[in-house]
């Protein structure tokens, strides 16, 4: 595919934008707002030097929380500007770093070609980061033609995706191409990068792992533990379509009556769907919106909440990690070996392959063939408190070993930024 057809159908599509905004929004009305910036006319006022950072919605908007933290120190003449593409993303940066003035966000324009050159020439960037996998020709060629300076940071490429991505051909080579350099998760990541046609890039870790803690988020966990009031809490963190009815079957079928199961859904969107499918099921639940009660009766738990995935992590006994008992990829595993609950996950982790690898033999985690050996082996686990207490160790260990990544991302945006 060429640019020309590349850009021809986002302008063929337009109305199927509109639709598709509509739709979303009847679930999150927020897709309806700041309906300008879609197409480049974000407010930006100020003349203060910007760097750009894109992290498209929650997951990488946190992975970007200990980069951004070192960008405010390293640079303070320099203000931030946070782009997202969902509501939730942009949400997060809020809740992140609301109270900090020299942060500023809005949505990042659609590939329209205009779109793009509108938005940076409003911004005025030093240097354009983007995180991880959102990567869009139309975007990377304005800043070409800006004589922008852009950087992939935290980069992943699953097998799955390049295989996509060869057949772009050449679009796909000159969009990484267009990248001043790319900074890759893994060696595996690095390679199929270079193959897709980024030049240079380098191996960097993964910034999910310098993530902080914050310790009213494990706080409020112990609270959350405090109103179980003993009983054994499994986790099913982070859970996305197709999970939620198999692991509520399987929880009837195999957990014993005292223990409580917390389902915390991916998306805000469906916390609505996620309750239906527990009174379907005729299970006694309550939803965290309602406050922090459990009462004995209760079976489920729904964490109907945002930015409280710590405090969920210290609350449990051990964690099903969603994402990876359905063909979707998996989410990621790093904070909970961080806080010390054990871990469990399905056949399909292939957007955190190597972290998922790398827990599994540091004994922090252990992999089912499907939602209904999960729920057995948690079980089994529950009852093994000294095995529990070795996988949150390892867990714990597992994380700090693999720090540094941030370190390794400021010395490349250092010699950018100063060369």
């Amino acid at each position: 595919m060429n640019r020309f057809a590349y850009s021809l159908l986002w302008h063929l599509g337009l109305p199927l934008i509109g639709l598709r905004l509509l739709w979303r929004a009847r679930r999150q009305p927020e897709y309806l707002q700041h309906l300008g910036e879609r197409f480049g006319a974000a407010p930006l006022p100020g003349e203060r030097p910007r760097i750009w950072l894109h992290a498209v919605s929650v997951g990488e908007t946190r992975a970007a929380q200990p980069l951004i933290k070192a960008l405010l120190a390293a640079w303070p003449e320099h203000d931030i500007l946070l782009t997202h593409m969902t509501p939730t993303g942009r949400a997060t940066s809020e809740e992140l770093f609301g109270k900090e003035a020299r942060v500023t966000r809005c949505y990042l324009p659609y590939d329209f070609p205009w779109a793009q050159a509108r938005f940076l020439a409003r911004a005025k960037p030093a240097l354009g980061i983007v995180m991880e996998t959102e990567v869009w020709p139309n975007l990377m060629q304005a800043a070409r033609q800006a004589g922008l300076p852009m950087l992939l940071v935290n980069a992943r490429l699953s097998a799955r995706s390049a295989r996509g991505y060869a057949r772009l051909g050449t679009l796909a080579r000159q969009t990484y191409g267009a990248f001043r350099e790319v900074l890759a998760q893994t060696g595996d990541d690095a390679a199929r990068l270079r193959d897709t046609g980024a030049d240079p890039v380098s191996v960097c870790g993964n910034l999910k792992f310098d993530v902080e803690l914050a310790p009213d988020r494990l706080a409020l966990g112990e609270r959350f533990r405090a109103a179980a009031a003993g009983r054994p809490v499994i986790l099913a963190a982070s859970t996305r379509e197709g999970e939620e009815g198999p692991l509520l079957d399987a929880f009837m079928r195999h957990a014993p009556a005292d223990a409580l199961l917390v389902v915390v859904p991916r998306h805000p969107q469906r916390f609505d769907e996620v309750a239906t499918l527990i009174a379907q099921r005729g299970l006694g639940s309550e939803r965290r919106s309602d406050g922090i009660r459990i009462a004995p009766q209760t079976r489920v738990w729904l964490g109907d909440s945002m930015g409280e995935m710590v405090a969920w992590y210290r609350m449990a006994d051990l964690a099903l990690i969603g994402g990876s008992w359905a063909p979707l990829g998996g989410q990621n595993l790093i904070e909970a070996c961080a806080v010390g609950t054990p871990v469990l996950v399905g056949p399909h982790t292939f957007n955190f392959t190597e972290a998922a690898e790398k827990a599994i033999a540091a004994g922090a985690a252990s992999r089912c063939t499907d939602i209904d050996e999960g729920l057995r082996v948690a079980v089994t686990l529950l009852g093994d408190d000294a095995r529990r207490r070795r996988m949150g160790e390892a867990g714990q260990h597992f994380a700090a070993a693999n720090r540094g990544a941030t370190a390794k991302t400021m010395a490349v945006i250092g010699a950018v930024l100063g060369g």
